[in-house]
């Protein structure tokens, strides 16, 4: 197999104190890579600039005046996902593999020398898997494990521990671009895509700076947007327990027709009726709730709006089929500085 050419897709959201950094890191990969003879001299890394509110744009142009390094930048905020999706869109063109990593790079940059290496060997996906949460709280650890099990449970496959950390082959990121979904949830998608896959595994690191752009409401949202865009099983949850209820219920009319005929009186009855309304109240607005988010998100597929709009593009001026072997010469001279 010829040398493929690699883009690292890096989305971005208000990254400004680690992007510099982790700039450099994604870059020496590269290097390394190209001197290895494992990927193309015309790889390169692009960042997707998500709406941010700070100085990352502003880094992202100055990083973009070394050629290899390119960027694009939304019109505001459009999430996660839908910077993942953009990026992809715009690499495969000219790309014949792609690799996804957050730009904090708690994920080990590491492993993308063996993603590489694995994709070689005939797989057209290749997922990064952590092999430990120790750097995550207890809380997040319990949450993490509950979600995997219970996605399983209602039949969406899933890769346990795998965040949005992978390498993705060009017809792999071809067939997954034929999805026009408005809800995104890449981690089911990609193996629904059902092409040959692999796993490497690595251990998370902690930020380089800054804060989580994760935090607990987003993670509930992250986790209910993955089970209604590709099960119903709640909606089936919500039919067994009504019929669980109608069933006790007719064992409650049985027993107060009972009491009823044999003069039986029951202390506190009254107060029993109103926690039971109370109760099915609660019961019933939670199942509306699941039903509505199910109609809602009906609602967004059918208005077929546009999932992110690119305000900026950084590129360099050459096209890529032209460009020389700049990534070696940079190699060159970071040897010299080693030695320096």
């Amino acid at each position: 197999m010829s040398e493929p050419l690699l883009t690292i897709v890096v989305p971005c959201y208000n990254e400004e104190e680690v992007l510099t950094e982790s700039s450099k890191q994604l870059d020496q990969i590269l290097i390394d890579l190209i001197e290895k003879q494992q990927i193309s001299s015309k790889s390169k890394l692009l960042f997707v600039n998500d709406g941010s509110v700070d100085d990352t744009w502003k880094i992202i142009k100055e990083l973009q005046k070394k050629s290899e390094f390119e960027g694009i930048s939304f019109s505001r905020n459009f999430e996660h996902q839908n910077a993942l999706l953009a990026g992809m869109t715009v690499a495969n063109e000219y790309s014949d593999i792609i690799i996804t990593i957050d730009a904090d790079l708690q994920d080990d940059v590491a492993c993308i020398s063996e993603m590489v290496e694995k994709y070689k060997e005939g797989n057209d996906i290749v997922y990064a898997v952590r092999n430990d949460r120790k750097s995550d709280t207890i809380f997040k650890r319990k949450t993490a494990q509950f979600f995997y099990w219970m996605m399983k449970k209602m039949g969406v496959d899933l890769v346990p521990n795998h965040s949005d950390y992978r390498l993705l082959s060009k017809r792999a990121v071809s067939t997954l671009l034929q999805y026009h979904e408005e809800n995104l949830f890449l981690r089911a998608i990609v193996p629904a895509l059902g092409y040959k896959s692999n796993k490497v595994y690595y251990k998370r690191k902690k930020r380089l700076a800054g804060t989580s752009h994760c935090p607990l409401r987003k993670m509930i949202n992250f986790a209910v947007d993955g089970i209604t865009s590709f099960t119903i099983s709640p909606i089936r949850i919500i039919m067994y327990l009504g019929f669980l209820i109608m069933f006790l219920s007719g064992i409650g009319l049985c027993i107060l027709v009972g009491t009823y005929f044999y003069l039986h009186t029951v202390s506190g009855w009254t107060s029993i009726i109103m926690v039971s309304i109370f109760f099915f109240s609660g019961f019933q607005m939670v199942n509306v709730c699941m039903v509505g988010i199910y109609v809602g998100k009906t609602y967004i597929e059918t208005k077929h709006r546009p999932q992110y709009v690119i305000e900026e593009k950084a590129f360099s001026a050459t096209e890529v089929t032209g460009r020389s072997s700049h990534a070696t010469m940079r190699y060159k001279e970071s040897q010299k500085e080693r030695k320096i």
